[in-house]
């Protein structure tokens, strides 16, 4: 069984059998099991089976969960409402399914289109993964499904001609072609819950299917992805909402960090306040810097506020809340001179101090105080937080936007609920509140806009309960009258005046003891926790979520854990995570996360921040996509590094790609009885069309031929001018005529070659011009003018065969050479007749000296580049052997001058046989040399 399951991996994952072992397969069952009726399995399915949602696992074949398209599927349309296709995935299945489908006749399409549209369409199937053997990244992937055996058998007698067009694996080929036992034995997954069709009928794996998975006691199961790490406690996360997505970290000791895009970190801090900041390295010293606060428009503005505490002379100490602004030189820093105190409030203890900062939809900056420390408020007579002239266990609002007429930084809003209270203070916006630790405003739903503005806040407990409140205006949150829904002070408890708000959500100190508040889920990546409020506690680590029923508006509480480590099987992925949950946080596009620590001091740097992921749902892909703005950092960029272990043990996403796609070739067109043809009639066309055009060429150097033989023609009668003036040195240059005559014999050899080659090319051409008329009757007219080109070649040559020996000579007169061969006749000429001339006088001095014994030598006048003749040698000789070297030169020229003409006739042929793309045409370089 082991050698089989070693034979089936090596064969569907073509050079990877070895990788295929280091996966670990689900025990391997029976390849066949038996099937009851279908009355049998739905009684026992209902009766006996237990559902177990969380063993289903999802996965595309990216290594992402799968998602609800947004639009319809228009080929696999079983998909359509959730899956692992959009719509571009599914136009190129059905893209490939249609190419693969004309490769087979009529009946072949009848009997396996339908089953090829079923195996094709499982690259959609949310358990794609499976199907495919790639759940981790690993394990080579599959090139085909896995089939059940029942399945793949049917598939196997309708459709295994068709699997050499599916795959490239020569193995499955052979198989398909031969055997269906091998073939299907190849198919089959070890585990049958994941094999098609049965992972559609699996009760398990299509519960729940795309919802959030849920453990045996109802617990939701998410999964988390580290974000930042080395922090010291953290205490805060936010985005200053400039489009630039870059998130602001704050430490308890004062320190700000600008985290990018991208995942770095700038080296220097936004801001540094530790030399203000009142805080000690004690474990659970509430003091520091605790809240900040980014203006609605600070992108224009650049203004922030902070909260933290301070020490007044070395014994008071106070909250205080400032404004600030960014640097106008570096964006990635605050201008550290630029605070400005808008309010301070003394505190009477070191513990309770509060620290929330934010701004509303409204416009106006709200500050959450603590009740002033120690235990049950034991300051005054109702204590603090239901004393309404003091600042302490208070949501304060105010209008940071413009001064009072009082000189105070800010206004008070005219909306307040107290500001006509005479016993209040007008910056009360609610009251009653012990230790509201982190806030937040609900964005509302991205459609809807249900729940937009409603503030969540975490009001930690006394001894016995946690709660979360929703503030609204005016509203008494009853510490300390109450704690929770109990009552904490009887007394204040029982009175009737009290009119307070009830908590949406309390829980006992038996589940956790310091309650952290959290946002309510409005981001894009996981829409199955639209809704959601997520929150935790900071003592004992655990992460809950309300669910609130829009009918009745009861939240009700999901609680939520890590998912196991089949759920969070997904790259970069853990399900862990420490457990000092200290804060929460949303990026600019929604997104949620948590800010813990394993040791809460404010010296140790273990402090991680961690973003929330759905494994069950995804969003359709493009979806989420951010353009962040541009960022310009002056000083160094610290790259993140992960130190959280991911559940596969690798925090590198992996880039193995998807199965292959196998590209076919259009199928060919039904043969001709009369021309056998492989190309289809488009190419035939497209062929004919560069026919055309490459008989136009030829028609038009046709031409070119033509005006060079008219040339050649005046040249000729130029040189029957010339002839006249030669005629007075013919005798000297007869010698020369039979070597110029012999060479023209050679010239005219070569021009009957030319002539061959022209007839080979216009027999090509004919050729050609005739298969063009059997694709296509308008190509007539084409191949008439092609055989009136060949007449007119057929004339040139003849024309170029009765070519004078002059006309010859003249042509090459025309070079720089032949232009200096033309002078120097003219120059020779001029010779000879001086050297005529010179030969009478020498006869008369001959005469007159008829007594004398020795005849003396006559040396005529030497001039530069001008002949010596000897006394007894005549000029006529002298002018023979110069007329000799001439007509050397001219034939040696002439020669030249042919053998470049025969190499470009040749290119020319190669010219038009490329152009017209006929392998009939293409001559071998072999016929190019006999040319």
């Amino acid at each position: 069984m082991a050698n089989m399951s070693s034979t089936r991996d090596a064969a569907l994952h073509p050079g990877g059998a070895g990788c295929a072992l280091l996966r670990t397969a689900a025990p391997s069952s029976s390849r066949r099991t038996p099937r009851l009726p279908a009355l049998s399995l739905l009684l026992s399915v209902m009766l006996l089976a237990r559902v177990r949602p969380a063993a289903a696992h999802p996965q595309c074949l990216d290594f992402e969960p799968p998602f609800q398209p947004p639009w319809h599927l228009e080929f696999c349309k079983q998909y359509e409402e959730f899956g692992c296709c959009d719509q571009q995935t599914d136009n190129a299945i059905a893209e490939r399914y249609w190419d693969t489908v004309e490769q087979l006749e009529v009946e072949g399409q009848e009997l396996c289109a339908d089953m090829l549209k079923e195996v094709m369409c499982q690259e959609c199937s949310p358990y794609a993964a499976h199907l495919y053997d790639a759940e981790d990244p690993y394990t080579p992937v599959r090139e085909l499904p896995g089939l059940c055996f029942d399945f793949c058998t049917e598939f196997h007698s309708k459709c295994g001609h068709v699997v050499k067009y599916l795959t490239e694996n020569k193995r499955l080929q052979d198989t398909a072609e031969r055997d269906t036992s091998t073939f299907c034995t190849l198919m089959d997954l070890s585990d049958q819950d994941y094999c098609y069709p049965n992972v559609l009928k699996t009760q398990d794996l299509n519960g729940n299917l795309g919802q959030v998975v849920e453990d045996r006691k109802g617990c939701l199961q998410l999964c988390l992805t580290e974000v930042a790490n080395g922090l010291r406690n953290p205490v805060l996360m936010l985005h200053s909402a400039d489009e630039t997505h870059r998130m602001f970290i704050a430490e308890q000791l004062g320190f700000v960090w600008v985290y990018l895009h991208d995942g770095s970190r700038v080296e220097q801090p936004f801001l540094d306040m530790s030399g203000e900041v009142v805080t000690t390295p004690w474990l659970g010293d509430e003091r520091g810097f605790l809240g900040m606060a980014f203006h609605p428009e600070y992108r224009v503005n650049g203004r922030f506020f902070i909260y933290y505490s301070i020490e007044v002379n070395s014994k008071v100490e106070k909250v205080r809340i400032s404004e600030m602004k960014v640097s106008v030189h570096d964006m990635n820093m605050a201008d550290p001179y630029s605070e400005r105190v808008i309010l301070e409030i003394e505190e009477p203890a070191a513990n309770h101090n509060g620290g929330q900062l934010l701004f509303g939809l409204d416009g106006y900056l709200y500050i959450f105080t603590g009740d002033g420390g120690k235990a049950g408020d034991p300051f005054g007579k109702y204590g603090n937080a239901q004393n309404k002239s003091a600042l302490l266990g208070k949501a304060l609002r105010i209008d940071v936007d413009v001064s009072s007429s009082s000189g105070r930084p800010y206004r008070i809003p005219a909306d307040n609920p107290f500001i006509h209270d005479p016993g209040a203070r007008p910056e009360v916006y609610a009251y009653g509140v012990r230790n509201m630790w982190r806030c937040s405003v609900d964005r509302g739903d991205p459609v809807s806009r249900y729940g937009r503005s409603r503030i969540f806040c975490g009001d930690v407990g006394q001894n016995r309960y946690e709660e979360i409140d929703i503030i609204v205006r005016g509203g008494n949150y009853g510490w300390r009258a109450k704690e929770g829904f109990e009552c904490f002070d009887l007394k204040l408890c029982h009175n009737s005046s009290l009119k307070d708000v009830l908590p949406i959500f309390a829980y006992s100190h038996h589940v956790g003891k310091s309650v952290t508040g959290g946002y309510v889920y409005r981001g894009c990546e996981s829409p199955n926790l639209n809704g959601l409020y997520l929150f935790g506690d900071f003592m004992n680590g655990r992460i809950m979520a309300l669910e609130e029923d829009k009918t009745t508006g009861v939240w009700k509480e999901r609680s939520v854990c890590m998912g196991d480590k089949k759920t969070c099987s997904f790259p970069g992925l853990i399900n862990h995570h420490h457990k000092f949950i200290i804060s929460f946080a949303e990026d600019e596009a929604g997104e949620l996360y948590f800010l813990a620590t394993s040791h809460p001091s404010t010296t140790s740097p273990s402090g991680t921040v961690f973003k929330f992921m759905d494994p069950s749902r995804r969003a359709p892909p493009e979806k989420c996509k951010r353009k962040p703005l541009p960022v310009k950092v002056k000083g160094k960029r610290l790259p993140f590094v992960p130190r959280e272990l991911t559940v596969l043990e690798t925090n590198e996403k992996p880039t193995r790609p998807p199965p292959k796609k196998k590209k076919l070739i259009t199928r060919p067109p039904p043969t001709s009885r009369r021309v056998k043809s492989t190309t289809s009639p488009t190419e035939v066309t497209t062929s004919a069309t560069e026919v055309t055009t490459s008989a136009a060429e030829v028609t038009t150097s046709l031409t070119e031929v033509t005006t060079s033989a008219t040339e050649a023609t005046t040249s000729a009668a130029e040189v029957t001018t010339s002839a006249a003036e030669v005629t007075t040195s013919a005798a000297s240059v007869s010698t020369s005529a039979a070597e110029v005559t012999t060479s023209l014999t050679e010239v005219t050899t070569s021009a009957a070659e030319v002539t061959t080659s022209a007839a080979e090319v216009t027999t090509s051409l004919t050729e050609v011009t005739t298969s063009a008329a059997e694709v296509t009757t308008s190509l007539t007219e084409v191949t008439t003018s092609a055989a009136e080109a060949t007449t007119s070649a057929a004339s040139v040559s003849r024309s170029a065969a009765e070519v004078t020996m002059a006309s010859t000579v003249e042509l090459k007169l025309k070079s720089p050479e032949n232009k200096a061969l033309k002078q120097w006749r003219k120059s020779k000429i001029t010779n000879n007749r001086e050297a005529t001339a010179q030969k009478e006088k020498n006869a008369q001095r001959q005469k007159s000296r008829e007594g004398s014994k020795k005849t003396k030598k006559v040396k005529p006048v030497v001039k530069k580049d001008k002949v010596k003749p000897k006394a007894k040698q005549t000029a006529t000789v002298n002018s023979q052997s110069n007329s000799q070297k001439a007509s050397r030169r001219v034939n040696v020229n002439t020669m030249h001058t042919m053998k470049k003409k025969k190499k470009e006739k040749t290119n020319f042929n190669v010219k038009v046989n490329r152009t017209t793309r006929n392998p009939l045409q293409v001559k071998s370089k072999e016929d190019t040399k006999a040319l």
